[in-house]
């Protein structure tokens, strides 16, 4: 939450009722109340409509996504009593993907974008997804923030260390999976994800089958 009087809760969060109940007490001297979205993953997103529904406010968002009234563009402004956060747009994890600029604080809320740990989230949502996340880490690297607020993990308090390992790591995959298609072009999915994970754990494989999909049309598209 950044405010007091004039409040934005960011991804509030999945609909847990003792969660929402802490949520609705620590607002409750509030004169003003918004719901921000990064985006609309239920682990972000999915306690809005009964948040909504305590606190009768509004939910803000990226353009099409789930639950959002007030679509942000980039560069708009959402006001608080601790200062402006500036939408910019930020897909890669999902289509619909905002991070949230606070310039006073010199500081930026990046959702999943980033993770307070490691050096990897997933991307593999939708075609053009890993160009999409290569360019947002390039516009928040610009930003030169101070601070990046990730919605899972500590805060990242070495910003240019913390997108650069990130980046690392996308591209060494996607540097993977042009050697493979280098040698294998005809290589099912099944064969590139033995090839890039070995043998993937059952609970992971839909989502590291969507992750190898969005890396070979990556290369592919990019020749």
């Amino acid at each position: 939450m950044v405010g007091e009087k004039s409040v934005c809760i960011i991804d509030p969060g999945p609909d847990h009722p003792e969660h929402r109940e802490r949520l609705v007490t620590a607002v409750a001297d509030a004169r003003e109340v918004r719901i921000v979205l990064t985006h609309d993953h239920g682990d972000h997103a999915g306690g809005v409509p009964k948040l909504v529904e305590r606190l009768d406010c509004e939910t803000w968002g990226p353009a099409g996504a789930r639950y959002v009234e007030r679509p942000l563009h980039a560069g708009e402004h959402v006001s608080t009593d601790q200062g402006e956060l500036v939408a910019v747009p930020t897909p890669g994890h999902a289509e619909r993907h905002l991070a949230l600029h606070w310039p006073e604080a010199e500081a930026l809320f990046v959702g999943d974008l980033l993770l307070g740990e490691g050096s990897t989230t997933w991307v593999g949502a939708y075609a053009g997804c890993v160009a999409d996340y290569l360019g947002s880490l390039a516009r928040v690297d610009g930003l030169e923030a101070k601070a990046l607020y990730p919605a899972h993990g500590p805060p990242l308090t070495r910003p240019t260390e913390a997108v650069a390992r990130f980046r690392a790591h996308r591209l060494k995959r996607v540097a993977q999976m042009r050697e493979l298609l280098a040698r294998r072009p005809n290589a099912s999915e099944a064969e590139l994800v033995e090839g890039m994970y070995g043998d993937a754990p059952p609970e992971a494989e839909k989502a590291i089958l969507a992750s190898v999909g969005a890396l070979r049309e990556h290369v592919l598209r990019s020749g």
